[in-house]
């Protein structure tokens, strides 16, 4: 598995931190120096940091836990929910619901709403129904499918978090916390690393700096995925 050097790191923008002003002096430990305003991250430090958020995220996916990934702003969207799909991890992309996961079960009846308006709509049970009223169930199903999609097929609670921007994602975080549910997090100089079990100092705003982060650590969890396959073809049945 291939590792980020530093210059790719820098090739991608991770270093570019927030404007001076706009800083948490909690990430103190993590800015290199300031240029013209601007914090620079300490790239050795993102390096490690890293590495240490895979061999987590590794060793979550050999476990069998699921990781559910979070990134509701625009320029992470796209790349964080295709990263999710190719390891059939769940993942939140549209919104975070107050509760998504303190009020998990909730949340679940309205997936099984949707799924159930989805079944009827395919089997024929619907077919005595106006035009008007297929149309009105549709709307709801992917409006439901809009926020709560990326999770349709989570029974129970994710075993763990990656969360792009923990300042714009901070309910997924607190709800987390709250629950005891270890976080992955891509800290700018903005946040508070101490927020989340594994930091990652890097630009949280720039969409190749979270690409190169976010695909390092699903590589991890391919990994470990692989690694949980395997340790079952292994073990005798019985």
């Amino acid at each position: 598995m291939h590792t980020p050097t530093n210059e790719e790191l820098l090739k991608a923008g991770v270093h570019f931190g927030h404007m001076k002003k706009k800083w948490n002096p909690k990430m103190r430990p993590y800015i290199f120096m300031e240029r013209k305003g601007i914090h620079i991250i300490d790239l050795n430090r993102t390096l490690e940091c890293l590495e240490e958020a895979g061999q987590a995220m590794q060793n979550y996916a050999r476990s069998g836990k699921k990781i559910m990934y979070v990134a509701t702003k625009k320029q992470a969207r796209d790349i964080v929910s295709s990263s999710a799909q190719s390891v059939n991890m769940p993942y939140v992309t549209d919104r975070w619901l107050g509760g998504m996961m303190t009020n998990f079960s909730t949340v679940r009846r309205s997936v099984k709403k949707m799924q159930n308006i989805d079944r009827m709509l395919n089997d024929g049970s619907y077919s005595n129904i106006t035009k008007k009223e297929r149309l009105t169930l549709s709307r709801e199903r992917d409006k439901i499918n809009k926020v709560l999609g990326g999770i349709a097929d989570l029974n129970r609670l994710p075993g763990a978090l990656f969360i792009v921007d923990i300042v714009n994602e901070h309910l997924a975080v607190s709800e987390a916390t709250k629950l005891g549910i270890p976080t992955i997090g891509i800290v700018d100089t903005n946040s508070d690393p101490r927020l989340v079990d594994y930091p990652i100092p890097a630009n949280d705003d720039n969409s190749r700096s979270i690409e190169i982060i976010t695909n390092f650590l699903t590589e991890s969890v391919k990994q470990g995925l692989g690694e949980r396959k395997k340790a079952k073809q292994e073990t005798p049945a019985g």
